[in-house]
């Protein structure tokens, strides 16, 4: 999960999200991103909770986190690790890893966007040629599709590339957390399949954008553009705009039309990029 304010609790609630993660990753420090451990960890806490959670955010994020804590109980009651991360230092899991980087959100101000950045896959294994080439399926499958030769019963010696395909592509996703258009941004969302990226503002409050280091529709839509990601969200919109969004949406689809303005519990589906 990335950033917890104070809303996020209800959300999960409303929307159905399981209370059993393992990792925050927070993108800056700023009380509403953070403030909403409290609460959390509190539920966590009355629900008999004893896997241990890790808190992930950017220098000198562990004793502000420390102390949000603390102001909701006198002991953590179930362990914690907090890590302070640096940019492009990543976080490896299985099969993907999440990538901080740095971004702009004022001066004096320290703040990350995360990717979260799929391996490559392997290639498309044709187990319809498999067969008529007479290996059985099983185990020898497994081998030939990561790449291994393998020798038949009758001694034959059955190279992969003949049944396997280029490798493939994993799907990257990127979120830039409260942010100013900056090059850091640019190139760590480079050819993304996913852009989330804030949108605080319209056109009619770029100055105020600038000077809290947020962002307009527009500008996000112009980091998209640069970047060449396949589509935008955004989020993080001012509350002004909560009756009607249509003008930020407009703003953005001037620059980059493949945008949508997410919302509460909306699901995006990111298909799998094929090779080339």
């Amino acid at each position: 999960m990335f950033d917890c304010g104070e809303g996020t609790q209800r959300q999960m609630m409303r929307y159905g999200t399981s209370f059993s993660l393992r990792d925050i990753f927070f993108t800056h420090m700023h009380a509403d991103h953070m403030l909403g451990v409290i609460g959390l960890f509190r539920t966590l806490a009355l629900q008999g909770r004893e896997e241990s959670m890790t808190l992930w955010g950017p220098p000198g994020a562990e004793s502000l986190l420390r102390r949000a804590i603390q102001i909701g109980s006198e002991k953590e009651s179930f362990p914690m690790e907090y890590r302070e991360i640096t940019p492009e230092t990543p976080v490896k899991r299985k099969d993907y890893s999440i990538v901080p980087f740095l971004v702009d959100h004022g001066i004096g101000r320290v703040a990350l966007g995360y990717s979260i950045v799929e391996e490559t896959r392997l290639g498309r294994f044709n187990p319809d040629l498999a067969r008529e080439m007479g290996i059985p399926e099983g185990p020898m499958w497994g081998l030939l599709h990561r790449g291994q030769s393998v020798t038949l019963a009758d001694g034959k010696i059955i190279d992969p590339a003949s049944l396997v395909g280029p490798t493939r592509p994993g799907r990257r996703l990127v979120f830039t957390g409260d942010a100013r258009p900056c090059e850091a941004s640019i190139e760590a969302a480079r050819n993304a399949d996913l852009l989330i990226h804030e949108a605080t503002f319209g056109d009619e409050e770029l100055q105020r954008a600038a000077e809290t280091g947020h962002s307009t529709a527009r500008e996000a839509a112009t980091v998209a553009a640069k970047a060449n990601v396949k589509q935008l969200a955004l989020t993080h919109l001012s509350a002004r705009y909560s009756m009607s969004t249509a003008d930020l949406l407009r703003e953005a689809k001037e620059v980059f039309e493949n945008t949508l303005v997410a919302r509460d519990g909306m699901e995006i589906e990111v298909p799998f990029p094929d090779a080339e």
